[in-house]
């Protein structure tokens, strides 16, 4: 960032997405880390009973009975940094399962950084990996925070080779764990030297530092957990080459505040967004930004719509027109929102990397670019081929229009993609992972009263098809039962194998046969 940047109010921003495998701690530490930020008092555990001590951060009827994020949630804090002064935090808590990388991947295009959030006892588990591949897919620089170090965990240097592994990083350690499990003692602060311990029993977690010296017994493992990982480098660490490593522990509320203080102190502010056009720099004077999300009915009593907008450059203010590129005409933002969970207030002013909410009713989607002179067209933002597809059958045959309702809304939100096929009636759906087909039948049900199940397609995978019109035509011509309509009305070949989307494409060398459609 140039010196001139550095004085510009979107400076102080910092948007930051949480990334682990389930069971990691991702929910436990999103709300310590706002609890360490001031936004709330109490902070919810998702295994404790009662609906006062739930994640506050899972609002959605499944999440809160399983005790996992299946949906992306966005939270605004802010907090004083002596040096640094007034810092304003845009969090964004992704699902922590694989099933919903895609989600995840499109979450991770309106951060400038992230965190992720490795279990001390079980490192990084093989569905992790997916995870991490879309992380570096993005290149958004990444803080490792290794969690429940206070518990039975496996060897610090296993833990940190396995990370450097799967991010292909370097990995520089800033703090290390003085003894793990039921002998641990505290934190080391490798670059203060103070360690972190735990006041009276080894159950409480309090923060307290002093200036003890490290036991004898610990010290070489540290003086050699030192010398043999690089020093952190901000530049590296920007850049995508190195991820600073923190170790603590969310449930007890230790090493949180050295994790919040690193997201202060180096985590990037807003970055260039890529466009048809080049990149957009946040100081540019336009206000333009683009649509990541859309949740529908997060408060069911009033049927909401709201579409989540990064705002990329320029200065926002309540009131104002913006154009969607999808609509072609501008439209009133009267009511943009920040987020806490459920909780919400009125935005009169935003800035780059800012995360603001538009109430609408279908008129904004993913991946629509928004600007004062619809001349910008973000990028980046695409659909995948889906792994797994059913077909759906309604309980009650009555109820047709409201499913597809329900089914354009859910894959407008990102948790499916439905096909249309050209022959038969009834429509299929594409998911990357089986929990999104839970989540389907849990939401049609809650939400829109309409009760579903699912049965097996004679379809393996799906591809969109593009080419001139009279080649496109001449291909339907032979394999109409084989061809779908998507949302937007784009050919879709659904296929019976990866052997058959091989074998269309050599005989229709004049088709493409993609397995992402940009959004």
């Amino acid at each position: 960032m140039t010196d001139s940047a550095m004085n510009e109010p979107f400076a102080t921003r910092r948007t930051f997405a949480i990334i682990s495998h389930p069971d990691a701690g991702k929910t436990t530490l999103t709300e310590k880390l706002l609890l360490n930020g001031g936004a709330i008092h109490l902070a919810g555990e998702v295994k404790a009973r009662g609906a006062a001590r739930r994640a506050r951060s899972d609002w959605m009827k499944i999440e809160q009975q399983r005790g996992i994020s299946v949906t992306s949630s966005v939270m605004t804090f802010a907090r004083e940094f002596e040096g640094l002064g007034h810092i304003t935090f845009n969090l964004l808590d992704t699902p922590g399962h694989e099933d919903f990388s895609e989600d995840t991947y499109r979450t991770l295009t309106a951060v400038d950084s992230a965190i992720m959030v490795i279990d001390a006892a079980k490192g990084i588990e093989p569905q992790t990996r997916k995870l991490f591949e879309v992380c570096r897919m993005r290149n958004v620089p990444i803080i490792t925070f290794v969690n429940k170090v206070d518990r039975e965990g496996r060897p610090v240097f296993e833990i940190l080779d396995e990370v450097a592994d799967a991010l292909a990083l370097d990995v520089s350690p800033q703090s290390w764990p003085v003894g793990m499990g039921g002998q641990f003692e505290g934190i080391l602060d490798l670059k203060s030297g103070r360690i972190s311990r735990p006041e009276g029993d080894s159950r409480e977690f309090l923060g307290k530092v002093d200036h003890e010296p490290v036991p004898e017994e610990f010290a070489e493992e540290i003086e050699l957990g030192q010398a043999g990982y690089p020093e952190f480098d901000l530049e590296a660490y920007r850049h995508g080459d190195l991820t600073p490593v923190f170790f603590g522990s969310a449930l007890k509320n230790f090493g949180v505040a050295e994790l919040i203080d690193a997201i202060a102190r180096i985590a990037p502010p807003p970055r260039p967004q890529p466009s048809e056009a080049g990149v957009i720099d946040p100081s540019g004077n336009e206000v333009t930004g683009f649509i990541f999300k859309v949740q529908a009915n997060m408060d069911p009593m009033h049927r909401d719509r709201i579409a989540f907008m990064r705002l990329v450059s320029g200065t926002f203010k309540r009131g104002m027109k913006l154009t969607p590129s999808a609509l072609g005409k501008p439209i009133a933002v009267h009511s943009p929102i920040l987020f806490f969970a459920q909780d919400r207030e009125i935005a009169d002013e935003a800035q780059p990397g800012d995360i603001i909410g538009i109430p609408n009713h279908g008129t904004l989607r993913v991946g629509d670019t928004l600007s004062e002179t619809n001349k910008v067209r973000f990028t980046g933002l695409p659909n995948f081929a889906p792994e797994i597809l059913r077909r759906v059958q309604l309980k009650d045959p009555t109820k047709t229009k409201q499913l597809r309702k329900a089914l354009d809304d859910l894959s407008e939100e990102g948790v499916i993609q439905v096909f249309y096929p050209e022959i038969g009636s009834q429509w299929i759906v594409g998911v990357v992972g089986q929990l999104q087909l839970d989540v389907l039948i849990s939401r049609l049900e809650a939400e829109y009263k309409v009760g579903a199940m699912l049965e097996p397609a004679p379809f393996d995978t799906a591809r969109w098809v593009k080419g001139e019109a009279k080649a496109l035509s001449d291909f339907a011509e032979f394999n109409r039962a084989n061809l779908a309509k998507d949302r937007d009305g784009d050919p879709v070949f659904l296929a019976r194998s990866s052997w058959d989307v091989s074998y269309q494409q050599e005989r229709n060398p004049e088709l493409t046969f993609s397995a992402t459609k940009e959004r």
